[in-house]
């Protein structure tokens, strides 16, 4: 990136090409009866989305990362962007709920390029605590967009039909395809470009147990936050029989406590250290799952705790997500892009395949979405400890 460019148009430009991929993942939610019907599938069905979204979202990035690497992050980006393009037509054209699954695999392996690079463009333009508040105001866009998407598409659904919200990604996506056409610049120079094995380059990032222990917290982390987008709107929208402008109302509240959090995590590592911020974080996300979890263990469901809950949960994630991403990129300044493809494709994927799970064993009550939450909470935590102490690995070339 060019020296002139401003930091808050690199910041920007990160954060609108995240939230296309994010958007995808929660837009549809208030949607969801709507789609059952003219589907003819259950609604709990309908969780099957974002797990065959997440999934390839997360699996792509594994390719996209190395070649970003090797071919600089533009024509990643763009090419990305295309898939996903076409992706979003076929859930238009979708005349059968298998047909529109597939869409949504094509949208998920496309726009994981933008997971993909959100993570690595920080690394190539931010150093220390700089890097820091980056990936603290990239963290808020990237929990923003999922939880205001459903508020947009509920809107959507009222006023239109289920279709539009797709319509409206289409736009959107196709905006951020000529806004990084003309205005971003490189942020990787020919110089720069790594030639090393893809396998070699893998394992010196995964074999290193600082990352190992941050990429851990994440995929705890980020999956207690994708089961509770999944599972919330059947719980809100099916057991609770709410509203789609209810549900997608609901759905916005818990924002301002992963912003707050994302606020304290800078502060913290500020004024005290990264160490201060993961321990605060882990403590808030374990309290935010048993405020969800301890009513539901007697059969109560209830909008206080269930939204209370995860407004606290959301707080802790966004203490955690911006340090232990700056702890899992930073030794990594020559494999950026293969150490942020790792951090995006391991966490979505993990996250599909909880999600998946909670559809399969049909979580629509407090009790088991509470259940979900604690034991992320738990191996979040687990993942810290198994960094803690570990000397820092200097990212040397890989031999080719």
């Amino acid at each position: 990136m060019s020296a002139t460019t401003p930091i808050s148009r690199i910041l920007l430009m990160i954060i609108i090409l995240a939230a296309v991929g994010q958007m995808t993942q929660t837009m549809y939610i208030p949607s969801m009866a709507l789609m059952a019907d003219d589907f003819q599938v259950s609604p709990a069905m309908l969780q099957a989305v974002m797990a065959c979204y997440l999934i390839p979202y997360g699996l792509s990035q594994f390719v996209y990362g190395p070649l970003s690497d090797r071919f600089g992050r533009k024509p990643i980006i763009l090419t990305g962007l295309v898939i996903y393009l076409v992706g979003t037509v076929i859930t238009l054209a979708a005349s059968s709920f298998d047909m529109f699954l597939l869409g949504s695999v094509i949208q998920g392996a496309g726009i994981g390029s933008g997971g993909a690079m959100a993570r690595t463009l920080t690394r190539d333009c931010f150093e220390g605590s700089r890097l820091h508040r980056a990936n603290s105001l990239v963290s808020v866009g990237l929990i923003f967009s999922p939880l205001i998407a459903p508020v947009l598409g509920g809107f959507l659904s009222v006023h239109f039909q289920w279709q539009a919200s797709y319509v409206f990604l289409f736009v959107l996506a196709a905006v951020v395809y000529l806004i990084m056409s003309v205005y971003f610049q490189e942020t990787l120079p020919p110089e720069a470009r790594r030639r090393d094995s893809v396998i070699k380059s893998y394992h010196h990032v995964m074999s290193n147990r600082q990352f190992q222990g941050y990429l851990i917290c994440l995929i705890a982390v980020f999956s207690g936050i994708s089961v509770f987008e999944a599972a919330a709107g059947v719980i809100l929208g099916s057991t609770l029989a709410l509203s789609a402008t209810t549900v997608s109302l609901l759905f916005v509240l818990p924002l301002p406590g992963f912003m707050l959090g994302s606020w304290f995590s800078t502060v913290i590592e500020s004024r005290w250290s990264a160490s201060k911020s993961l321990l605060l974080g882990s403590v808030i996300l374990l309290l935010g799952a048993l405020i969800v979890f301890v009513p539901g263990v007697n059969g109560v469901i209830t909008i206080e705790t269930l939204i209370g809950g995860a407004f606290v949960y959301f707080m802790g994630a966004g203490i955690l997500f911006p340090a232990a991403t700056t702890g899992a990129v930073s030794p990594f300044p020559r494999h950026a892009g293969t150490a942020g493809a790792v951090l995006g494709g391991v966490q979505n994927m993990a996250a599909g395949f909880f999600t998946l799970l909670a559809a399969k064993m049909n979580v629509n009550d407090q009790f088991s979405l509470g259940a979900i939450l604690l034991t992320m909470a738990v191996l979040s935590g687990l993942g810290l400890l198994l960094c803690r102490r570990q000397k820092m690995v200097p990212d040397l070339p890989v031999t080719a």
